[in-house]
């Protein structure tokens, strides 16, 4: 079964706006409907069953229905590296529902403690289907930033007990106890141990059912403390559903968790947490070509955390910022938050740090400066400058890496992240032998954002290197083991 057309045959002229976007794109009109179906696979709309002559009429004014649109907009998104809205496709979206559009929620318990019921139920019953990918839409500039401002604005006395948002499920109120609790914190480690060793897509949906049974105990009347404890679990958790979605690259939903895991972080009164969660939609900005949006995220991090981030969280948060500057083109400000980012690292204490935060170690630290030094040299022109700097930086974190057996996915994005440096230096050989060891490691993770970064670094050597032996061999093994770019690659080998 195809998505359906959306308007009758007649009166149709060709949607100009599209086309513009498709020639950009660099993609065939096949590997559009491929991407499509396999975008449609991943969000559950099993009905979507597009082919080439599906794209084609699309081209020539014909309107799809949803998801379809949306769909588009995230490809498009992910592939040009800016935020691409259904409307700038040239395509009529459908309107959104308030419970599941938009980043602008109430900042008080009850309310949140319902949206995240409401929408990892959603996510849990509805995604597999198709209708919350079709329900979402990202936010952007103004109307993502201004929304979260709030977060710095304190509630009078401090976070208070969340009333029960319905009856207690039996005559007495719920008790957790301290075993409990505890039971609760060690399996949200659990799950992000199993992240940064697996990938997002494996453990995703244990993670969000997990959330929903943590948001149905806040339903119920508890003791301040109790109720803090399980608020920062839930942010915790909504987090890490978040880190996972966009992982798998479900990017409208990613942001909707974040977004709720920051609501839940200021319920729970843990500022340095909600700057973790700043720090991850500023990271999914820069994915999206949102570097202005990125800086402005981290920069409300930084101001609400100040003076109680632990070192390691500051030096991440400096890091994060450097990254944005970096895309933003800024050298100098980059290169000093590099600086920052660094200078207080050397004053870590690993005994201070919440578990959500070990994750930055010496090699994390490494990968995002010499992240930050590779952009630079994109945005200066592929300047060799920026590639020579970032060479050294990447090459150790990398050496970091390959002996840390609980972050296999840090080491697959690194040895690509390298292979992307080396491609700067035209050096497409070991360009070449850096993406198969990232290959080798894909394999053992389930991870979309590692697969696209293979794919697009693959098909950046492929047009600039495509008579080099070892380019073309690289070229035959994705063609085998992560075919969806296969058409574009056998169009740039010329």
């Amino acid at each position: 079964m195809d998505d359906g057309p959306g308007c009758g045959p007649g009166d149709k002229q060709p949607n100009e706006r599209l086309n513009s976007w498709f020639a950009r794109s660099g993609w065939s009109k096949g590997e559009v409907a491929r991407q499509v179906n396999r975008r449609a696979r991943q969000i559950g709309a099993t009905h979507v069953s597009t082919d080439t002559s599906r794209v084609r009429r699309w081209l020539d004014g014909e309107q799809p229905r949803e998801p379809i649109p949306r769909i588009l907009s995230e490809l498009f998104s992910e592939r040009l590296g800016q935020v691409v809205a259904a409307e700038d496709l040239g395509l009529r979206s459908a309107h959104q529902p308030p419970a599941t559009s938009g980043v602008d929620l109430p900042w008080a318990a009850p309310q949140t403690v319902q949206l995240l019921s409401e929408f990892s139920r959603s996510d849990l019953m509805l995604g597999r289907r198709g209708f919350l990918g079709a329900s979402l839409m990202l936010s952007a500039g103004p109307a993502l930033v201004e929304p979260m401002q709030r977060w710095l604005v304190s509630t009078p006395g401090g976070p208070a007990p969340v009333p029960a948002a319905r009856a207690p499920r039996s005559a007495h109120p719920t008790r957790l106890s301290g075993p409990e609790l505890e039971q609760l914190e060690a399996t949200t480690v659990m799950f992000r141990t199993w992240d940064a060793q697996c990938g997002g897509g494996l453990r995703r949906k244990a993670v969000v059912g997990q959330l929903h049974e943590v948001t149905d105990l806040l339903q119920e009347p508890h003791p301040r403390a109790t109720a803090q404890r399980l608020f920062r679990v839930t942010a915790e958790l909504a987090e890490l559903a978040g880190w996972m979605s966009y992982d798998v690259g479900l990017q409208p939903t990613a942001q909707k968790y974040f977004v709720l895991a920051l609501h839940a972080a200021k319920e729970a009164g843990d500022r340095p947490l909600g700057a973790y969660v700043l720090a991850n939609m500023s990271r999914q900005m820069i994915h999206l070509g949102r570097p202005a949006d990125a800086l402005e995220l981290i920069h409300l991090g930084q101001y609400g955390s100040r003076d109680t981030a632990t070192a390691t969280t500051a030096s991440m948060l400096h890091a994060m910022e450097a990254r944005a500057y970096a895309s933003l083109g800024n050298v100098q400000k980059c290169h000093r938050a590099v600086r920052m980012a660094e200078d207080a690292f050397t004053d870590r204490q690993a005994a201070e740090d919440p578990d959500w935060i070990r994750f930055f170690s010496e090699a994390e630290l490494n990968a995002e400066n010499a992240h930050s030094y590779r952009d630079l040299a994109y945005v200066a022109g592929r300047s060799p400058t920026y590639a020579s700097l970032a060479r050294p930086v990447m090459t150790r974190a990398v050496e970091l890496f390959a002996d840390d057996a609980e972050h296999q996915r840090s080491y697959a994005l690194n040895l690509i992240g390298l292979a992307t440096v080396h491609l700067l230096e035209k050096d497409p050989g070991q360009a070449a032998e850096l993406t198969h060891r990232a290959m080798d490691v894909a394999r053992k993770v389930r991870s979309e954002r590692v697969n696209t970064r293979i794919r697009r670094t693959t098909c950046t050597a492929v047009r600039d290197y495509g008579r080099v032996a070892e380019v073309h061999a690289l070229r035959d093994r994705l063609r085998a083991e992560l075919p969806d770019d296969t058409e574009a690659l056998d169009q740039r080998a010329v």
